[in-house]
């Protein structure tokens, strides 16, 4: 269990540009990894309205819950192991299971009982240490759509927009006002909900 800032910058991609920073970085199909998270919210969006996210995240066989509000910079990130029976049970019954997840949602929202699964976004990534952080690069599937994404994850908010502004500016990649994964995946929920 644990609580840390999460300080990242990031940008939506073509997928041309995608591979052109694929290539840039030399990554290799092997260097991708999948990862699968699974999306709660309250069925009023309680914790989007807040600017916060709750993720069930599994990769190479553990889940980790995670809680993300918004912090003076960057997101505090609250993150707890849980079980695959865990899992199993947020899924079917929205049932958090105690710890320091549960107790953060608790100031949050009424009754932690309303909280529903949204559904599930995967990610195939590739990552490497650069400069002053880590680059990311991400292609998303998720409901009825996909979209591609670099990160820039650093410990130094000015030094890392410095970094990854000239970047963008070196690979001819506009930048773009980017959500992060969970928004855009409330936001194509909403959509496809209203669109019913």
């Amino acid at each position: 269990m644990s609580q840390h800032i999460e300080i990242e910058f990031k940008n939506l991609l073509t997928q041309e540009e995608f591979f052109k920073l694929s290539s840039y970085f030399t990554f290799k199909p092997e260097d991708f990894r999948k990862q699968v998270n699974h999306y709660f919210d309250t069925p009023s969006f309680t914790l989007k309205s807040h600017g916060c996210a709750l993720r069930i995240r599994e990769k190479a066989g553990t889940f980790e819950l995670t809680l993300k509000q918004p912090a003076n910079t960057g997101l505090l990130e609250t993150n707890q192991t849980i079980s695959i029976e865990q899992v199993q049970a947020v899924m079917k019954t929205g049932t958090i299971p105690s710890g320091i997840v549960y107790s953060a949602l608790e100031n949050i929202i009424q009754d932690s009982d309303s909280i529903t699964y949204f559904g599930t976004l995967s990610t195939e990534r590739a990552e490497k240490n650069y400069k002053a952080g880590l680059i990311v690069l991400d292609h998303s599937t998720y409901l009825s759509t996909e979209d591609f994404e670099i990160e820039y994850e650093v410990t130094d908010a000015n030094l890392g927009q410095e970094v990854f502004k000239s970047l963008l500016k070196q690979m001819h990649i506009p930048l773009r006002k980017t959500d992060n994964k969970i928004m855009r995946f409330y936001n194509q929920k909403q959509l496809e909900l209203d669109s019913k």
